[in-house]
């Protein structure tokens, strides 16, 4: 055996390197998972900064208009959150009236749709036996017809919470103004607590990062309204009842990529069978692919291209493993997570795009940030 065998010096040049790797590896999903268990249990703090972070993304825009037509930047991000605000409270007010008044004509509608599904599962071809039909029947009639007392008892234990929820709602505000307001200045003091020479590298990443959270954000938005009007409006015109609040949903809903647009689709097509019967259902059905197709093949690529380019595998594994670590939060935030940190990493390893002159901003606010006095920890 040669001398270059012997002892700690004989192991193979690829298993130094695959133990190299993977204790990396380990401290590196070690640090994620600390992350993501203190994420957790400051959940109450982080969710309200992210859903800021997103908001101003979508709305920086009007802020930076008003701070263009001279109106102070403070007041400027005050009247836009306020505007923000005051069209959240009328969408939301307009969609309840209307389930009020459509809640009982859709359970009537489907009490009788249910009856009607009945009497053709009993008839050719198929003959099945009523005895489970009438258990299934039943029990969905009693979900329907009890749908008030259930909604009373899950608004009761509902409040349990709210204290948390309030507590959510007045971050997000605060932080949306503030972010709105001096992002610059907060954006500065993160930076310089980066050793020195890492200050760079990692601001240019971040308003990277920052370019493609935003291209995301008001991508999602404008491929979320085209879908909402388009079910919405042929729900309106199969006479499809709960139209609007339907719309609405899909509105919500789409801000998930493919498993939202998912959802919301097959409970347009749900309401549409037990109101107007299976012909409605299948045309229903044909509006919803036909926006979704519209949406996957025409919308999303022109509006998002190669900024925010993430394989619909890293979509599907992203919103997955959202939602088994946070639920419905994770499912939501994971997309945007993934999208930016995909840029933050490929700027940092030196393959990032150069960024246009007009992204060379602030990542949260309308002024180009003043230059950093490096010999503080203050920004400048």
């Amino acid at each position: 055996m040669s001398e270059q065998h012997r002892g700690g010096e004989g192991v193979p040049t690829g298993v130094r390197v695959a133990a190299a790797w993977s204790w990396r590896l380990l401290v590196i999903g070690a640090v994620v998972y600390a992350l993501l268990r203190l994420m957790g249990l400051l959940e109450v703090l982080v969710v309200p900064v992210l859903v800021a972070l997103l908001v101003v993304a979508l709305i920086k825009p009007v802020a930076d208009a008003l701070t263009r037509a001279y109106v102070p930047r403070g007041l400027a991000s005050l009247l836009t959150l306020v505007a923000v605000l005051a069209l959240i409270v009328g969408l939301f007010t307009l969609v309840g009236t209307q389930l009020v008044n459509g809640f009982p004509q859709l359970q009537r509608q489907a009490i009788a749709g249910l009856g009607e599904v009945e009497r053709w599962l009993n008839g050719p071809p198929l003959h099945l036996t009523t005895t489970q039909l009438n258990q299934y029947l039943q029990s969905a009639q009693n979900s329907f017809t009890g749908g008030k007392s259930q909604l009373l008892s899950g608004a009761l234990a509902a409040t349990a919470t709210a204290g948390h929820v309030l507590t959510a709602l007045f971050l997000t505000l605060f932080a949306t103004y503030f972010f709105l307001a001096q992002g610059h200045l907060i954006w500065d003091w993160l930076v310089l607590l980066f050793p020195r020479p890492a200050r760079g590298p990692v601001d240019e990443a971040a308003r990277r990062g920052w370019v493609t959270l935003t291209a995301f954000v008001r991508a999602s938005v404008i491929v979320a309204s085209t879908d909402a009007l388009g079910i919405g409006l042929g729900a309106l015109a199969l006479g499809v009842p709960l139209a609007l609040p339907l719309g609405v949903l899909v509105l919500l809903s789409a801000f998930i990529p493919i498993v939202g647009a998912l959802i919301s689709g097959s409970v347009a097509v749900l309401i549409a069978l037990v109101s107007n019967g299976p012909l409605s259902a299948l045309l229903m059905l044909a509006v919803v692919v036909v926006v979704q197709q519209l949406e996957s093949h025409v919308l999303q690529p022109f509006l998002l291209g190669r900024a925010v380019s993430v394989h619909p595998l890293a979509v599907i594994l992203a919103i997955g493993a959202g939602a088994l670590i946070a639920g419905i939060v994770g499912a939501l935030f994971a997309v945007p997570l993934v999208a930016v940190a995909n840029t933050v990493v490929a700027s940092l390893a030196g393959h990032g795009r150069t960024v246009d002159e007009q992204d060379q901003t602030s990542p949260m606010a309308g002024a180009k940030p003043a230059p950093v006095d490096e010999s503080s920890n203050a920004p400048a």
